[in-house]
């Protein structure tokens, strides 16, 4: 039985992405800080393995990672999202913390989990589909998973003599508790029931892009060849709609 460590498996995605590992017959790791609620995961599930961690705290992390044996598949998931309401003043706390939270302990849990990872394996590293333009307030997190997507890519060539397969996920918009919290209209919006078969089918054929859904990625592709000129004016323009 092939094994697949999730982090933030306890809503969204995540808990989409155990429902589906589960139906195909991995062995599942689930991962995520609130006990009671990884408590009702392993009720649901109680063939599952849970850990409790804060993904921005190294040590624990670490300690984590004692517990776990070699895996197949490793699903980095977890994050958070905050806009920023204004640029001037900058909030540098607000900055920090995204970074840390979406960037920084994805090299926590790398330095913790690579190890346990076959050859042969896979690591999906979740980023997002705003890093295809420049939107307004998205000063933090659009830099967060910019970076996560260039950290994908030079693991995926650094990994390959080990036969490791490195898969860079950038969903649009999902329907989770984190997106349930925006104001916004948001076009092309997907159940995580359809992320995660998505992100499964993905990582199994060991892709190393995984977009979805693919008609709002096309149009963000598409705008994202303008001149930044003209697509600054066009967020301008809607900024102040």
């Amino acid at each position: 039985m092939k094994r697949v460590l999730i982090t933030g498996a306890t809503s969204g995605i995540g808990k989409s992405l155990v429902d589906i590992y589960i139906d195909n017959d991995y062995e599942v790791v689930a991962t995520g800080r609130d006990l009671t609620k990884l408590a009702t995961l392993k009720k649901q599930y109680p063939s599952i393995h849970t850990l409790s961690f804060d993904i921005t705290q190294l040590q624990q992390v670490l300690d984590a990672a004692e517990e776990v044996n070699s895996i197949d598949q490793l699903i980095l998931n977890a994050g958070n999202c905050e806009y920023m309401e204004t640029v001037n003043p900058f909030d540098s706390a607000l900055f920090e913390r995204v970074i840390r939270t979406n960037l920084l302990s994805v090299g926590y849990c790398l330095e913790a989990f690579l190890p346990k990872i076959k050859r042969n394996g896979q690591i999906g590293i979740v980023s997002s589909s705003v890093t295809y333009l420049a939107f307004t307030q998205s000063q933090a997190y659009g830099a967060s998973k910019a970076g996560l997507n260039y950290l994908a890519r030079s693991l995926s060539v650094d990994l390959a003599n080990q036969d490791i397969g490195v898969s860079l996920i950038q969903p649009g918009f999902v329907e989770t508790p984190l997106t349930d919290k925006n104001t916004f209209d948001m076009p092309g919006k997907v159940t995580s029931e359809f992320a995660a078969k998505a992100i499964f089918k993905g990582m199994q054929a060991r892709k190393h892009s995984i977009k979805f859904p693919t008609l709002f990625i096309n149009i963000l592709r598409l705008l994202s060849t303008l001149p930044f000129a003209l697509w600054r004016k066009i967020a301008i323009y809607l900024v102040n709609k």
